[in-house]
Order: C-alpha cells, then structure tokens, then sequence
C-alpha cells in the first residue's frame, strides 16, 4: 500500500487525498449532469456541491469526535482524517438542504441528482483508504486476504502480524465496499431515467448503503468508537445503530413518497 505519494516540501501528497479529491470531482461532474437532466441549473449544483463537501468534512469530524476517544483535535492527524462516513453523511445532507432553501431548488429533485454522485464518490473513496490502511476487515483466512505493508502500519495503524508473529491476512473491506458502491452507482445512473417520482433515488441509495453498511461491519475490525455508550449496550458498531435508523426512515419514506405518486397519478386520469 502507498499511503503517501510524494511530499513537497515538508507537506506529504496523500493517495488517500488524491483518490478523495478524484472521486468529488467525477460526483459534481455526475450531479450536474442529472440535474440538468430534470431541468436544474448545472451552476447552482457546483455551488451547492461544494457547500456539502464543507459541511460532509465538518460532519465527518464531528462524529469522530464524539465516538473517539482521546482524539487530538489539533494535531496533522486529525485535520488529514477522513473523518467519520456517516457524520460525513448527515452534515453533508442538512448542509445541502439548507442551501437547496436558501437557493430555492425543489429538494427531492436535486437530492436524486446528488445520491448517485455520493455513491460514485465513495467507491473513490474507498480505494483511498485501502491505499492508505485504514478501515481494515477482521482476520481471514478466505482466497482474498491482505496483508498490508510496513508503510501501512505504521501510517494507520492497521495490524500485520498475528500472536505467533505471522503474517496477518485481513478481509479487504475497503474494496469491498468500492466495488458494491460503483454498482451501486451504476444501478442509480440507470434509475434515475426511470424513475417514477421525486426522492426515488436518494430514497433507494438510504435503504441500498444502510443495508450494505449494517452488513459489512461484521467483517470490520478497525477501532470506530462508541457512540454514547449505545455500541457496548447493544453489541452493534456506531454505523451499524446509524444504519438502522436510515434503513427504517428509507423505507417510510419510500412508501409515503410511493403513495403519494400513485395518488398524482390517479387524480391526473379521472
């Protein structure tokens, strides 16, 4: 694994930044495109897009902060961090909601434009932190197992050795998740033409990432914290009690937005 690149200066390059800022340039290239797809102005999602990044990286923190303990706020560590996924997730969307008020654009419509974009970015995403090593799997001994290098360790933290000082294989969670999440976008791309009402796409990307999220974290093993001490109570990840929140509010939206479609329908042929 290469988790920095070069350095100018003092400053290190980070593949982890690299692959970041990549995948956040293709997801405002791909938000623009929908939006204009539904008759949105492209400039106006750039605006908004960069206003999410802002209030995703601040989310992601924030999260951090919280389910971390002894984190160092002011130290090179935290600030080059990636944060928390789903503090990232949450701040990201109540920042674009409010930008969307503020600028006056019909939400669920631009949100669809957004969620194939954010699907799009993590798969990047993700292959930053596998170049890096962090958000590692649990020891395996299955065909795919990755035993990450020096480098790694000692930029993550991520384990190499087991008891008896041999080499460690670990689920290679990272790319597992990139991979779904380009399938994933894919599959919203594809939606997004056929969709039959307002919000089906971010609706559909909540219930899809939680479900996946609550799943995967089985075969996580990098420390996540614990969220107000509701991971030791229930014996779930953060993530996981995070994604079963967004799994149910997905669903029931997904059935109010799929009622009130129907009932559109209806009336505009009687």
């Amino acid at each position: 694994m290469y988790p920095e690149l070069f350095r100018i200066g003092s400053f290190p390059i980070t593949s982890y930044g690299i692959w970041l800022a990549v995948g956040m340039l293709l997801a405002l290239f791909v938000a623009s495109r929908l939006a204009a797809r539904d008759g949105l102005p492209r400039e106006r999602i750039y605006d908004l897009g960069l206003w999410t990044l802002l209030g995703g990286l601040l989310g992601s923190k924030l999260l951090m902060i919280f389910v971390e303990p002894n984190v160092e706020i002011f130290t090179l560590d935290f600030l080059r961090s990636g944060g928390v996924f789903y503090g990232g997730l949450i701040g990201g969307f109540l920042t674009v909601a409010g930008m969307m008020w503020y600028y006056k654009l019909p939400f669920w419509k631009a949100a669809d434009a957004f969620a194939p974009a954010v699907a799009l970015g993590q798969a990047f995403g993700r292959q930053g932190c596998f170049a890096a090593g962090c958000c590692w799997g649990k020891p395996t001994d299955w065909f795919w197992g990755v035993h990450f290098t020096e480098a790694g360790h000692e930029y993550t933290g991520v384990p190499m050795y087991g008891p008896s000082n041999e080499d460690l294989y670990l689920h290679p969670t990272q790319l597992i998740e990139s991979f779904t999440m380009l399938a994933v976008f894919a599959f919203l791309f594809w939606l997004h033409r056929r969709k039959k009402f307002d919000g089906q796409i971010l609706i559909a990307y909540g219930i899809i990432y939680s479900i996946f999220r609550f799943s995967i974290e089985f075969i996580r093993d990098d420390p996540r914290g614990d969220l107000l001490g509701l991971t030791t109570a229930t014996g779930l990840s953060t993530s996981q009690l995070v994604s079963l929140v967004v799994a149910v509010a997905s669903m029931i939206f997904m059935v109010l937005r799929l009622r009130a479609a129907n009932r559109s329908t209806v009336g505009s042929t009687e």
